[in-house]
């Protein structure tokens, strides 16, 4: 007997708009009023910082088994919810995208009062004006103490900054972007300097020898900027040998490693600090008018789409490692795709195709939350605020101010 019923074709569920899915993540921001988990905060848990002390390696430990556990321990342990600097600068970002492409003065109001804030709460303690994070924080080379500022933290803030000036022209947020300049430049510590390059360290410390490579790139982006709506040739000059160093370290395939010399982190060729200094080479390029660099960020570009990504547009943790796919990666690579499409006219099926195979895994639209990590079988839901949301909207908010998967 043969079943003449009809097939009844299941449809598939709807691909989530970009729009409401940015509109989601800002309301997640939104009701935490911006304070949130980070990805080394183990720390920010009272006793566990009581119990680490002074000892580099219980530190390393505590955060890192806080930052590695598949489930998140954090409001377990007591650690403290707070407002990531790095993550506002990535949140006012996003809406001062949104606010260019659709005019709405609420974008435009949020943006303000996020950097606003920042204005009013640097770190202090140097010249100029800084950030960085709010929890103690111990890295193979350093440690910083709760709220210690950094050139990396303090280098989005003030890219945000100037993106509030070049939108607003409110003199303010430029005021304050060349305040965060002269932290770059002037605080503590040059770790190589010849006629040409200079290369800065990650956190303003005399007793600091690591060389992280993209902390110079970020910086000279910055400060190059700042130097060109300034016309101040010398700023702009300063930022070039920054980034000159970075430069001079790329390997004959295109590639960065994270640490100067290499062995000096287990980190290789990995997905997001690949982006920072691309972004930041071409950041450069466009400020100073000058091609100097051009080949070297199209090798690479090249390098990075071709060994950091998957052809369907996954995100692979470092050259040499698939996963954990970091929504981190996903994010930079939105963003790093998009800028070569907004300026090259070469990137935007790639950065469709990132965002694509981000909102189809990493999206949980029942919460409005990225997932943290996909790793072989599973995918860790650690809501970390500035890293998967802050770092989100910027991406997404950027691909629509680009015109979104139409590119």
């Amino acid at each position: 007997m043969t079943d003449d019923s009809p097939t009844i074709a299941v449809a598939a569920p709807p691909k989530p708009s970009e729009g409401d899915v940015l509109e989601a993540v800002f309301d997640t921001a939104r009701q935490a009023d911006y304070e949130g988990y980070s990805k080394h905060d183990g720390l920010n848990a009272r006793w566990l910082e009581r119990m680490a002390g002074s000892s580099r390696l219980r530190r390393l430990v505590a955060i890192q088994l806080v930052t590695r556990s598949p489930l998140d321990l954090r409001p377990l342990i007591g650690v403290r919810k707070a407002r990531n600097p790095k993550g506002l600068s990535l949140f006012a970002r996003a809406f001062l995208a949104r606010h260019r492409l659709t005019g709405s003065p609420g974008d435009l109001r949020e943006a303000r009062d996020l950097l606003d804030w920042l204005i009013e709460h640097p770190s202090g303690g140097f010249t100029g004006r800084s950030w960085g994070y709010p929890y103690p924080w111990q890295d193979v080379g350093f440690f910083a103490p709760r709220n210690f500022p950094n050139r990396v933290v303090t280098s989005f803030v003030g890219q945000a900054l100037m993106d509030a000036y070049e939108t607003t022209k409110d003199g303010k947020y430029l005021d304050a972007a060349r305040e965060a300049v002269r932290f770059l430049l002037d605080a503590p510590k040059t770790l190589f300097e010849d006629e040409d390059r200079r290369c800065v360290s990650y956190v303003p410390d005399e007793a600091v020898t690591w060389i992280v490579m993209d902390v110079s790139a970020l910086a000279g982006a910055l400060a190059a900027r700042v130097g060109a709506i300034t016309d101040d040739a010398d700023l702009v000059a300063e930022g070039g040998r920054l980034v000159r160093y970075v430069v001079s370290k790329q390997t004959e395939y295109g590639a960065w490693y994270y640490s100067d010399p290499p062995s000096a982190s287990r980190i290789t060729h990995d997905n997001y600090h690949t982006g920072f200094i691309l972004d930041a080479i071409l950041q450069y390029g466009l400020s100073a008018k000058s091609d100097e660099f051009a080949d070297a960020y199209r090798r690479g570009a090249d390098f990075y789409e071709q060994h950091l990504f998957e052809r369907d547009g996954a995100a692979r943790f470092m050259s040499d490692r698939r996963e954990p796919i970091d929504i981190h990666g996903c994010a930079q690579g939105i963003l790093t795709f998009s800028l070569r499409q907004r300026h090259f006219g070469t990137g935007g099926p790639m950065a469709g195709r990132v965002l694509d195979w981000t909102l189809a895994n990493m999206w949980d639209p029942t919460t409005g939350w990225f997932y943290y990590q996909r790793r072989h079988g599973y995918r860790t839901s650690i809501r970390e605020l500035r890293w998967c949301q802050g770092w989100m909207s910027w991406a997404l908010a950027s691909h629509l101010e680009l015109g979104g998967n139409e590119a």
